[in-house]
């Protein structure tokens, strides 16, 4: 059983009219666009949108995160192994800040409670991403649209729910234990199947 983010699926004319609003030109976008509706683009960030972009199986963590818990998401693109969320503009100068105070940057804390989160990339202004294709590639492509573009305002979160999605999708990805380690070199018995 496949979930609606594992289908192919495309961008609506007002999606492309929203993603093209991010470049200098639009309308050379669109343009271009309707000739070669299968070929990806590269796009500016900070003024339309910014991206967060996480490894494939966090971001995927974090998505379920939104939709299962939360508000739902923006535009979600699938990139080379990264997960990229669509952000409100602002959200790549905010978000680091609010992740090191969490304590969820990329060093995590020296007790070990987030030594395998995965650092998020912040794409804002003076950054440029890959965007899909407006259309589907086919099956199994590395860059694809999780949720496309459907409307020219789409709701975008901010940092804060960004924020929310990450130490959500990183409780459920690291067990926290309160036993000490285990002696290597201890001998186990399985007791639970004695009468």
């Amino acid at each position: 059983m496949s979930s609606a983010c594992d289908e192919p699926i495309g961008v609506t004319p007002d999606g492309a009219a929203w993603l093209a609003s991010a470049g200098t030109y639009p309308r050379s976008t669109l343009a271009f666009w309707k000739e070669r509706p299968q070929a990806p683009v590269v796009l500016p960030c900070g003024s339309a949108f910014d991206i967060v972009s996480a490894p494939a199986m966090f971001g995927r963590l974090m998505l379920d995160r939104l939709w299962g818990e939360g508000p739902g998401s923006g535009p979600v693109a699938a990139f080379r192994g990264r997960t990229l969320l669509f952000a409100a503009p602002g959200t790549a100068q905010r978000l680091p800040s609010l992740l090191e105070w969490e304590e969820w940057s990329a060093e995590g804390r020296k007790d070990g409670r987030t030594a395998t989160v995965p650092p998020l990339l912040c794409h804002g202004t003076g950054d440029a991403v890959t965007v899909p294709a407006l259309t589907p590639a086919g099956d199994g492509a590395s860059t694809r649209w999780m949720v496309a573009p459907d409307t020219r305002h789409p709701w975008l979160p901010g940092p804060e729910i960004l924020l929310w999605a990450a130490v959500r999708a990183a409780r459920s990805a690291v067990r926290i234990s309160i036993s000490p380690p285990q002696d290597q070199d201890a001998k186990v018995y399985d007791v639970s199947r004695r009468r």
